[in-house]
């Protein structure tokens, strides 16, 4: 009999992060801490409880600017080699006791310079950060492998300056590239000389888009900047009718995101709170798992959702009857969709993930 799908064994199985940032996923009384430490005075509160509440009450707002409102915060106390270190490691060793054994991390080097880090400090240290946080994990007996992911932001100028920044750490686990930001006024067609520019390098870069904006920014994603992977990508739905009968047509934008099998790094959680969907139970991952979508589940701020990989499996077990089937087909897509070499992907597919599901249904 298969083992029961609960939190408690959810917790237990093998899960692929493709999307989740670094500034986004801070331990509310690391945040104190940090805050006291470098003299930030800007927190809402210092009790830990309450930032932690006061955190997911601002991004149930329904705004995806509100809610990038709150990172003014995190980044705040991440000016200095010693707290990015700390927040990198932390950051590992969350992932790995929650089941994840690979993880791409991303952040925005840009923004942690307001201390005079140079931008390859600021990226020496998260990387330092992601080595020792792996080292700890060992030492407790979890498995993880995580990289990063170099962001720009949309809404500035700086993201030739980022790509080739990722060029320059791809063999030392920086794994791609990313833009990030409000969507709406800021398309990523802005940032074409940086996606040509790795596009020359053979190098891997994802975009956010199709969250708070729609079909123009995925479509300007894919066919003008050449994304490997989409950032959300939740509002691809909208080029998908259903009759009455449950049947779906696929417009010619969705029916080509599903034909090349171009990963969705989607977050149900955030997109609740951001707006992008009403619901867990209607969020369009389910529509898009059942028509075979590369579909990805990813936390995209732990600290902002107050979510886990754990929560989003659960609730989406819950919301759509998954079973270990459609979980381990989750973990397998993000696997497949890795910025990480074809060999060591198959590894962790047939070594790490498969066995165990096949364990957990075996029961």
């Amino acid at each position: 009999m298969p083992t029961p799908l609960t939190a408690d064994t959810i917790v237990t199985a093998p899960k692929v992060l493709l999307h989740d940032h670094l500034d986004g996923g801070l331990r509310p009384a690391t945040l104190v801490d940090l805050a006291e430490q470098v003299g930030y005075r800007g927190l809402p509160t210092t009790v830990v409880p309450d930032l932690a509440r006061w955190f997911a009450e601002s991004a149930y707002s329904g705004s995806l600017e509100r809610y990038l409102e709150t990172f003014t915060h995190t980044t705040a106390v991440m000016q200095t080699r010693e707290s990015l270190v700390r927040v990198a490691s932390e950051c590992v060793q969350d992932l790995a006791a929650d089941g994840v054994v690979y993880a791409e991390v991303r952040f925005a080097p840009e923004l942690h310079t307001e201390r005079n880090l140079t931008l390859d400090e600021v990226v020496r240290a998260a990387l330092d950060g992601v080595a020792a946080g792996t080292r700890v994990a060992a030492r407790a007996g979890q498995q993880i492998r995580a990289r990063l992911l170099l962001t720009a932001m949309r809404h500035a100028a700086r993201s030739r300056e980022i790509a080739e920044l990722s060029i320059a750490f791809r063999d030392q686990e920086v794994a791609g590239f990313d833009i990030a930001g409000a969507e709406a006024g800021f398309p990523p067609t802005r940032h074409l000389d940086a996606f040509e520019y790795l596009r020359r390098e053979n190098a891997h870069f994802t975009i956010h888009a199709g969250e708070a904006f729609g079909l123009p920014s995925i479509w300007e994603a894919i066919q003008w900047c050449g994304a490997d992977r989409l950032g959300h990508g939740v509002r691809i739905v909208d080029d998908i009718t259903v009759d009455r009968d449950g049947n779906a047509t696929l417009g010619r934008l969705a029916a080509y995101v599903r034909d090349k099998r171009i990963p969705l790094e989607m977050a149900p959680t955030s997109n609740v709170q951001t707006g992008a969907a009403t619901s867990i139970a209607e969020h369009p991952i389910g529509l898009l798992t059942a028509l075979k979508f590369r579909v990805t589940v990813n936390t995209d701020n732990r600290l902002m959702s107050g979510c886990s990989m754990t929560s989003e499996m659960t609730a989406l077990s819950e919301a759509f009857g998954y079973d270990w089937h459609t979980l381990q087909w989750f973990a397998v897509n993000a696997m497949k969709s890795a910025f990480l070499p074809f060999a060591e992907r198959l590894i962790l597919i047939n070594d790490v993930i498969k066995p165990a599901y096949d364990r957990l249904r075996a029961g």
